[in-house]
């Protein structure tokens, strides 16, 4: 949708304004919490707030709120999103001022990247032991790229993204990405990542993956990634997914299947011990997905486990008459 005569200008008198300008090139490979730009900016929270009042309410940049926490960044919009991409791109980073607040950026990220690393660091080594298990990571992303890259997709949700990962492997073959996830220890994590990898088209949010604040049939493709074990009811994330889907959009699962490592359940809060491919083929049935694929994903021997975990991979498409 193009936009009309009254958004352009409302817009351009929005960024006609030095420190606004600065806020739009701060936000334009990340997006920031009002203290970061006060941080960034070196100027009061009040004063900064305006500034993001007048560039919300023209629509140049999007705001939402996770928990106490508020969030900016340039605005997806239908029919403003042109108008606030070609503005960000035509600013030149290297002016000194803009310098400057790109190198205030570079301490922010860096403070960021320490504390995902200071908890992911505590959770590595429960994670690397399941991953000794089952089939390298490299092979089920390369996997998932080659199911999505050649679909165009527009939007793309991943429930339950944790680190982020898949939406950094896919954001080359989307127009736009969400990941959604409850922790949001998880979600500092995912944005650091993201914003290390350079990867602007993609950003994470906090909702329970059961109920997520969408509205019907918006996604094109939608991944749930090794979380479907963790879920107390994981049929009703499945029920979710085809809520939000297109008709003729794209649902890929990845998770166990089926094993007897109880560890899992004591130590890691598995509530599931794998999925029969069964079970995951009768949800697809019972909310109107077709064209169903499953992959069985081996495990290469383990020198240090005697019982290695196979994952499945399923692929299926929500008919269009759903």
């Amino acid at each position: 949708m193009e936009p009309n005569l009254n958004q352009l200008l409302l817009a351009l008198r929005a960024a006609g304004e030095s420190t606004r300008l600065r806020i739009l090139a701060a936000l334009k490979y990340s997006e920031l919490t009002v203290s970061e730009l006060t941080m960034v900016l070196d100027q009061s929270q009040p004063r900064v707030s305006r500034h993001l009042k007048l560039l919300c309410d023209s629509g140049l940049l999007e705001r939402y709120q996770e928990g106490a926490w508020v969030f900016h960044r340039i605005s997806d919009r239908e029919g403003i999103r042109d108008i606030a991409s070609g503005l960000v791109q035509m600013i030149n980073l290297n002016d000194p001022e803009l310098e400057r607040d790109q190198h205030k950026l570079k301490e922010i990220r860096k403070e960021k990247t320490r504390l995902a690393a200071s908890y992911f660091s505590q959770h590595a080594a429960e994670w690397d032991s399941i991953r000794e298990r089952m089939v390298s990571d490299a092979d089920i992303e390369h996997r998932l790229v080659e199911l999505v890259r050649n679909r165009g997709v527009d939007l793309f949700l991943d429930l339950g993204t944790g680190t982020g990962r898949i939406l950094e492997i896919l954001a080359p073959h989307v127009r736009k990405g969400v990941g959604y996830d409850l922790s949001r220890e998880m979600l500092g994590v995912a944005r650091s990542n993201l914003e290390n990898a350079g990867v602007s088209n993609c950003s994470v949010r906090r909702s329970d993956i059961h109920s997520i604040g969408l509205k019907d049939n918006c996604a094109d493709a939608i991944t749930i990634h090794q979380v479907l074990h963790y879920c107390d009811n994981p049929e009703q994330v499945v029920k979710e997914s085809t809520r939000l889907l297109q008709p003729g959009g794209q649902l890929l699962i990845v998770d166990f299947l089926p094993h007897d490592l109880e560890f899992l359940r004591e130590q890691h809060a598995h509530r599931r011990l794998g999925f029969a491919s069964s079970t995951l083929k009768k949800w697809f049935s019972r909310y109107g997905f077709s064209r169903v694929k499953h992959e069985v994903l081996e495990a290469r021997s383990s020198a240090n486990h005697d019982q290695t975990l196979t994952v499945g991979l399923w692929s299926a498409e929500l008919q269009e008459n759903t």
